[in-house]
């Protein structure tokens, strides 16, 4: 599927929902289902700087396509890396690259954080697109 599809979809679930306390409890659902990572890739360099949370980032290449794998000490922060997974994960490099990410703004998910987390979501985006980046280069 797309990234433009993924992001439409998603964009669409958050649709049924009327409140934002509505939206974080599915946040909350979502970060429950995040592909976890290995404890051996809990590393320092796979924390995402910048978060109010810990929040860990890995990314493996495979047949041309990026899998990442996340975890967070906080489950609303848990549940955003999620999203932004499975927006990413099986992705093409020059495609996660060149990706943009309006289904952010449109969920409202943006203007309904706290600045450090909001913070926190644009450096797990950053490191994303490196990772897209780093990967492209290895090819």
């Amino acid at each position: 599927m797309k990234i433009k599809d993924i992001q439409d979809e998603i964009v669409g679930e958050f649709d049924i929902f009327e409140t934002w306390m509505d939206k974080y409890e599915y946040l909350i659902e979502l970060g429950k289902s995040v592909p976890v990572i290995d404890e051996i890739n809990k590393t320092d360099d796979n924390i995402i700087k910048g978060c109010q949370s810990k929040v860990w980032l890995h990314a493996e290449q495979d047949e041309g396509v990026i899998r990442f794998y996340a975890d967070s000490d906080a489950i609303i922060t848990k549940g955003i890396v999620s999203l932004l997974i499975r927006t990413f994960s099986n992705q093409k490099p020059e495609d996660i690259i060149n990706a943009s990410l309006d289904f952010i703004d449109k969920i409202g998910l943006r203007q309904h954080l706290s600045p450090n987390r909001a913070n926190g979501l644009n450096n797990m985006i950053k490191k994303i697109k490196f990772y897209a980046i780093a990967f492209s280069k290895s090819n």
